[in-house]
C-alpha cells in the first residue's frame, strides 16, 4: 500500500470536542529519516518501498497531510508521583488519525514530538533524538518479549535545536497503538463531574476495543474488570524481565493494558529490588519493587473515576480482584522462569530465595535467570553449582547459593520434563538479550554523530531476544564493571 492510499477512520475524533483539541503538527524545516521499522509499517499495510519513498519523511514529520486524517491532541488528567494533576493532555504528541485496515483492525498513528498543543503548558512540544531512540527501541524490545506495548514505526530527525539538560537536536517518532485512551482520560471527566462524557468514553472503548462486553448485563463493571486484569498481568510481566517503567503515572496507563510512554525506563542489570530510575523520584515512589503496588494505586483511581457508571460496591469488588490476579500472573511467570511446570508447596519460598540470593550476590538479573537452565535434575549432580550460574554471583554469595541450589535441584526432580526439555522451555521465557542502558546509549551516541545503523541492528536483535545469535555475543553481556549507571529524567 502507498502512503496516499492509507484509509483513515478517525473514530476518536468523532467524539465531542471536549475530548481533544484539533491541532496540526509543526514540521521540521529540514527533516531526514533516521530509521524505519518495517514490521510496524506492515501493520498499516505500508510496503518497504513506501517507507523509503521521497514523501515518507514529509508525511511522518507533519509537513504533508494524509487524505482523510483528522489531527488531534487528546485531553486527560492523572496522578503523577501520587499527586493529582487536574488537566494534562498530549503536550507533544498529535494523533493524526486512525488507519482502518482491511482485516478490521484500526491503528492510531501518533506523532510524538510534533510541536506545541493546547495541552503543552510550559513545554516546547518537541522530543529529542536521544529520547525517541530509547522509546523506539524499548517498545520494539517489549514486543519481542511478548509484553503488550505500543509500537514504534519510524524516527524523523532534524537539525533543530531543543533545550533540555543540554542543547539537543529535535526528532519525532511515529507511534502506533489500537488506542491511546488512558486511565487519565476517564479521570479528567470524572473530576469535572461530566458524567455524560464519562459514559460516552466508556461506550466508545467498549464498542471499538472490547466489543465482547457490549452484551454484558453490566458492561461498565465488565470493562473495569478487563482493564484491571490486563493491568495486573502487564505489571507482573514487567517484574519478570526486570523492567522499571520509571514514571508510572495514571496518565501513563493504557486502557488496553499496553506499556506506553517510555521515559526514564530501565531493564535492571545488577539486581536491586528497590531500584529507582527517574532522578526526580526522590522518594522511590516508582521503584522496581513498588510497581505492582502502584498498578493497584492507578487501578484504584480508575475505579474511582468510573464509580458514576456503577455502584461503589461493584467498583470495590473489581478492585479487590487486582491483587489475586497480579499474584497469580507473577507466580506463574516466576515458576516458568525457574523451569517449573507444576505448582507445589514451597514454590513461593523458592522464588523469594533466588531473588534474595541474586540481591546479595549482586547478580545480573537477565543473565542469572538465563543461566539457571544449565542446572541438572540428575540425582548425582545434586551438589553441583553450575559454573554458568556461579559466574554471575559475587564470591560472598556462594555458600548460601549452594544451599539454594540444592533445594532447587530437589524441586526439579518433581518435574516431568527432562533436562533438555526444561532448558528449551526456560530459554523461551528467559531472554538472552534485553535493551540494556549501555546498548541504547551506544546507539544514541552513534546517531548523534550521524550514524544510524546501530538502531536497526538493535531493533532486529531485540525482536528475537530468546534465541542465541553467535555474532551478537557481546550484546548479551552486562556493562563493564564500574560503568556509570546514570539516572534519567522524564525527557529521556
Amino acid at each position: 500500500m502507498s502512503l496516499s492510499t492509507l484509509s483513515f477512520d478517525n473514530r476518536y475524533a468523532q467524539l465531542p470536542e471536549a475530548f481533544y483539541a484539533r491541532v496540526a503538527p509543526t514540521p521540521f524545516a529540514r527533516p531526514h529519516l533516521v530509521t524505519v521499522n518495517p514490521d510496524a509499517a506492515a501493520l498499516l499495510g505500508l510496503t518497504p518501498e513506501a517507507c523509503q519513498s521521497a514523501e515518507f519523511v514529509d508525511y511522518f514529520c507533519g509537513a504533508r497531510s494524509f487524505a482523510g486524517a483528522d489531527p488531534i491532541a487528546m485531553l486527560y488528567a492523572g496522578h503523577q508521583f501520587g499527586s493529582w494533576v487536574p488537566q494534562l493532555g498530549d503536550g507533544r504528541a498529535i494523533l493524526l488519525g486512525e488507519v482502518d485496515r482491511p482485516d478490521g483492525s484500526h491503528w492510531d498513528v501518533q506523532l510524538k514530538g510534533a510541536g506545541r498543543t493546547p495541552f503543552s503548558r510550559q513545554g516546547d512540544g518537541r522530543a529529542v533524538l536521544r529520547s525517541v531512540i530509547r522509546e523506539y527501541l524499548c517498545s520494539e524490545a517489549m514486543h519481542g518479549l511478548g509484553i503488550p506495548t505500543t509500537r514504534a514505526m519510524c524516527i524523523i530527525g532534524s537539525d533543530e535545536g531543543v533545550p533540555r539538560e543540554r542543547m539537543e537536536t529535535g526528532a519525532m517518532m511515529t507511534r502506533l497503538a489500537p488506542s491511546h485512551v488512558r486511565f487519565g482520560t476517564f479521570q479528567v471527566f470524572a473530576s469535572r463531574n461530566q458524567t455524560d462524557h464519562l459514559k460516552t468514553l466508556a461506550d466508545h472503548v467498549i464498542q471499538f476495543h472490547y466489543p465482547h462486553l457490549r452484551d454484558e448485563p453490566q458492561p461498565y463493571v465488565a470493562l473495569l474488570r478487563e482493564v484491571t486484569l490486563r493491568t495486573a498481568r502487564l505489571v507482573a510481566r514487567w517484574q519478570g524481565v526486570g523492567f522499571v517503567h520509571g514514571v508510572l503515572n495514571s496518565d501513563n496507563m493504557s486502557i488496553l493494558g499496553l506499556t506506553i510512554d517510555y521515559g526514564p525506563f530501565v531493564f535492571i542489570d545488577t539486581y536491586e529490588p528497590a531500584y529507582v530510575r527517574n532522578h526526580t523520584d526522590h522518594s522511590g515512589f516508582y521503584a522496581f519493587n513498588r510497581q505492582m503496588e502502584i498498578g493497584h494505586f492507578n487501578i484504584y483511581h480508575l475505579a474511582t473515576a468510573m464509580v458514576p457508571l456503577m455502584d461503589a460496591e461493584q467498583a470495590q469488588g473489581v478492585l479487590n480482584e487486582y491483587k489475586s490476579a497480579m499474584e497469580a500472573a507473577y507466580s506463574q511467570q516466576m515458576r516458568a522462569k525457574l523451569g517449573l511446570t507444576t505448582e507445589q508447596d514451597g514454590d513461593a519460598a523458592l522464588v523469594e530465595g533466588v531473588l534474595d540470593l541474586m540481591h546479595r550476590g549482586k547478580a545480573d538479573f537477565t543473565r542469572f535467570f538465563r543461566s539457571l537452565s544449565t542446572v541438572s535434575a540428575v540425582a548425582d549432580k545434586a551438589d553441583a553449582l553450575p559454573a554458568e550460574c556461579q559466574q554471575w554471583l559475587a564470591p560472598e554469595a556462594l555458600p548460601p547459593a549452594k544451599v539454594w541450589f540444592q533445594r532447587y535441584h530437589q524441586r526439579l526432580q518433581m518435574e516431568p520434563l527432562d533436562d533438555a526439555g526444561r532448558q528449551a522451555a526456560m530459554n523461551r521465557v528467559n531472554p538472552l538479550y534485553i535493551l540494556r542502558t549501555h546498548l541504547a546509549q551506544a546507539a544514541i551516541d552513534k546517531a548523534e554523530a550521524g550514524e544510524f545503523g546501530e538502531i536497526e541492528r538493535l531493533r532486529v536483535l531485540l525482536s528475537n531476544p530468546f534465541e542465541e545469535q553467535k555474532s551478537m555475543a557481546t550484546y548479551s553481556l552486562p556493562p563493564a564493571a564500574g560503568a556509570a549507571d546514570a539516572m534519567l529524567s522524564c525527557s529521556s
